[in-house]
């Protein structure tokens, strides 16, 4: 097309999976183009994982001085500067933006498009700002955003969400968060640490629906005991019923994907706006596909990751990557949870043979000595096999923690070859042992 500029291979947003997989085409040989509206790194390094860990590591440190005596320690007041601590998060997801831009400076294959991207007409004919752009190829990487609630009266307040809390540099006195899933908990707890009063706002009939519920009540438990409230089964009429001047939207997510043009090109979407893809991650349009949050399925940082190594496979490749692929997550409260396969609600709904595995963490020598002996870990173990069809590790470090049953699932082998390793004395990773001997 005279006047457009011609790409082999096109991505849409510049989320986990687009410059790692922009760089690999190019080096595969491709043309390469990387169309991002705004910034690039997507939400986890812009507000979502990268600030959040930073501002909840800055609560962990007052939360573990308010406990200095447990340890043999006086410290007599503990003073909360949260302009810092938001000024801080935001600079470590500054650094980490900063340097994804750089790598694109002056670079002519892969190249960075600022702009909105939209297709125009059938063909893989994009505008891009305000160049027009053709492909042979294209990736949707658009990721999601905060899904908004229809609460009467919501509209008239300035309400905080996943993607503009770090704008919010006053500490609010008192916040109601509606949500009482992954963010709107890991968020209750740092800014109750921070030293709001917090009321979590759920309309399910316990919190972490997706947990079993002695996980979901155990973590239910540590959070009430830092003075986190709860309101269960909650139907929220209008924003007055939450007496709160400020409140925090965690109510899920939906797609970035209404004014992407795709009807031009004819890509199916399901219901919520999510793109349809196969386990290759190719939508039902020959050369059209999708990666990260866009596509639906588990929607976080590592599996876009994953998703560029499959892209590279598929595009360039022997095809033989997948999503055929086991995906661990982690709610990073404190004590954290990891988890990795079926919780045991799900086993026993696939009628599975399995027995639970059980280690409590104030057994563990290490987590008595460093003084977190909250949480449990949780194994379902295969009948016959002993093999791990799933664990959650309620406990500090869980996030860590959990990577031991994880690569054992990857590797195919058995909980017998954790329960017959030795590992050193004193460990967290011993309880990891236990919880399989």
């Amino acid at each position: 097309m005279a006047g457009a500029l011609n790409f082999d291979i096109v991505l849409i947003g510049g989320g986990q999976a687009a410059p790692p997989l922009a760089r690999a085409l190019a080096k595969a040989g491709k043309t390469v183009a990387l169309a991002e509206r705004k910034y690039l790194g997507g939400s986890c390094v812009n507000f979502g994982c990268t600030p959040t860990k930073a501002a909840i590591a800055s609560a962990r440190v007052a939360h573990l001085a308010r406990r200095a005596s447990d340890f043999g320690l006086r410290i007599p007041h503990v003073d909360v500067d949260f302009e810092a601590v938001i000024r801080r998060a935001s600079e470590i997801a500054l650094e980490s933006r900063t340097g994804l831009d750089r790598s694109f400076e002056n670079s002519g294959n892969p190249k960075l498009l600022r702009g909105h991207a939209r297709f125009v007409e059938p063909g893989f004919v994009l505008q891009v700002g305000e160049a027009r752009v053709t492909a042979k190829q294209v990736v949707i990487n658009t990721g999601t955003r905060t899904a908004i609630p229809d609460i009467p009266g919501l509209d008239k307040i300035k309400y905080l969400h996943s993607g503009n809390w770090l704008e919010r540099t006053r500490l609010p006195e008192r916040l109601a968060i509606i949500g009482g899933d992954y963010i709107g908990l890991e968020m209750a707890q740092f800014y109750r640490r921070m030293g709001s009063q917090v009321v979590v706002w759920e309309r399910g009939p316990h919190i972490a629906m997706k947990e079993d519920e002695d996980v979901s009540a155990a973590i239910q438990k540590f959070l009430e005991l830092e003075g986190i409230q709860f309101r269960l089964g909650a139907r929220i009429q209008s924003i007055d019923d939450l007496n709160s001047p400020d409140v925090f939207i965690a109510t899920g997510r939906k797609p970035n994907t209404d004014d992407l043009g795709l009807e031009t090109v004819g890509t199916e979407m399901d219901q919520h706006g999510y793109v349809i893809v196969d386990r290759r991650l190719a939508t039902n349009v020959t050369g059209i596909w999708a990666a990260g949050d866009a596509r639906g399925g588990p929607q976080f940082t590592h599996t876009a990751w994953d998703d560029y190594r499959i892209l590279v496979s598929q595009i360039t490749g022997d095809g033989s990557r997948t999503t055929d692929r086991i995906v661990p997550y982690a709610m990073f409260t404190d004590p954290e949870l990891g988890r990795v396969g079926m919780t045991e609600r799900e086993a026993r709904e696939k009628g599975l043979k399995f027995r639970v595995a059980r280690f409590e963490m104030n057994r563990n020598g290490k987590a008595r000595e460093i003084g977190e002996t909250g949480g449990f870990i949780k194994v379902l173990l295969e009948e016959g096999t002993e093999n791990i069809l799933g664990a959650a590790v309620l406990a500090v470090e869980g996030a860590e923690l959990v990577h031991l049953y994880v690569d054992v699932m990857n590797a195919r082998a058995s909980s017998t070859v954790i329960r017959d390793a030795i590992h050193i004395h004193p460990t967290l990773a011993e309880a990891v042992q236990s919880a399989v001997s």
